[in-house]
């Protein structure tokens, strides 16, 4: 069960199918196996990826890049795709990157959307950390247009409708590149890190990476931190905050910014987004295709 509920307001559940075969008393076993939930990372780096991406670059870095997937039936493209830009997370650190996505991205594609999956700069990197790492997003999506015009994206992608995805600490980056944007329809922040400077008062491995990205404490650079808060954006698009209940790297209380609509997974981990096999999968999956679906021209007459 998956709750949709305001932002000021948050609370924190798969069917048995018998199949007959054959004849007489033969039957199959019944698959009793619930969707997993509360996935670990490791389960989400060994998922095989049959497809291979396409690079596409969108700046001078040799970080500044995307991995695309591509929507194939029977085995031509199809045309004018919905398109997911897609922000990884990692704490913000170079010790991560957009490999982890490639069983999501690859889900996605195989269920109709063309997905960006971006590289970028990260803490670590020369150039990363704040504000590097969040220009690098910006870059990318102001590159859309003209790479979207050529190919591999030409004809492919369909930039009237965008959305932008991001996980963790690529949900906070998302949020801050894409909410100002009008031609995106959806900021989708999943489990995503919305305030830095709450969040980095925490004590686990990613809270305290949080100082390194912004080059120092909230005491040292409260400007810095006011700007990298999401709630400083004014929003355009619309935004969702998806969270697992029992998310143990990005707490709740995170999932809260004004205007946006916060959905809770039950028995959901910080990672079960990148599982295609999870519910909170199915639930990104669906509201992506609810939100992305073509919308009837206006009539001029």
């Amino acid at each position: 069960m998956v709750r949709d509920i305001p932002a000021a307001r948050r609370s924190g559940i798969f069917g048995v199918a018998l199949c007959v075969i054959g004849v007489a008393t033969a039957q199959s076993a019944p698959d009793t196996a619930p969707p997993p939930q509360n996935v670990a990372y490791a389960e989400v780096v060994k998922l095989p990826v049959a497809a291979s991406p396409l690079r596409v670059a969108y700046g001078p870095d040799s970080l500044h890049y995307g991995e695309l997937w591509l929507p194939v039936s029977e085995g031509a493209p199809r045309a004018a795709a919905p398109l997911v830009v897609m922000v990884h997370g990692g704490c913000w650190l170079n010790a991560f990157g957009v490999d982890h996505t490639r069983p999501m991205a690859a889900a996605l594609s195989r269920a109709g959307f063309a997905v960006w999956s971006l590289e970028y700069r990260r803490t670590g990197d020369a150039g990363g950390g704040w504000p590097g790492t969040q220009e690098d997003i910006h870059r990318a999506l102001d590159a859309l247009p003209q790479l979207a015009s050529q190919p591999p994206m030409a004809q492919a992608v369909d930039l009237r409708r965008v959305a932008v995805v991001g996980h963790s600490a690529g949900g906070h980056l998302a949020l801050l590149a894409a909410r100002g944007r009008p031609d995106v329809r959806i900021v989708v922040g999943l489990a995503a890190i919305v305030d830095p400077a709450t969040y980095g008062q925490g004590e686990n491995s990613c809270q305290r990476a949080t100082p390194r990205f912004m080059g120092g404490t909230v005491a040292e650079f409260p400007e810095r931190y006011r700007l990298a808060d999401a709630a400083t954006v004014a929003p355009r698009a619309a935004t969702t905050l998806l969270h697992g209940e029992i998310d143990a790297i990005v707490p709740l209380s995170q999932a809260r910014l004004a205007g946006a609509t916060v959905g809770i997974i039950p028995g959901a981990g910080h990672f079960d987004w990148l599982h295609p096999a999870t519910p909170a999968f199915a639930r990104l999956r669906d509201l992506l295709r609810d939100e992305l679906r073509p919308r009837p021209l206006p009539d001029r007459r």
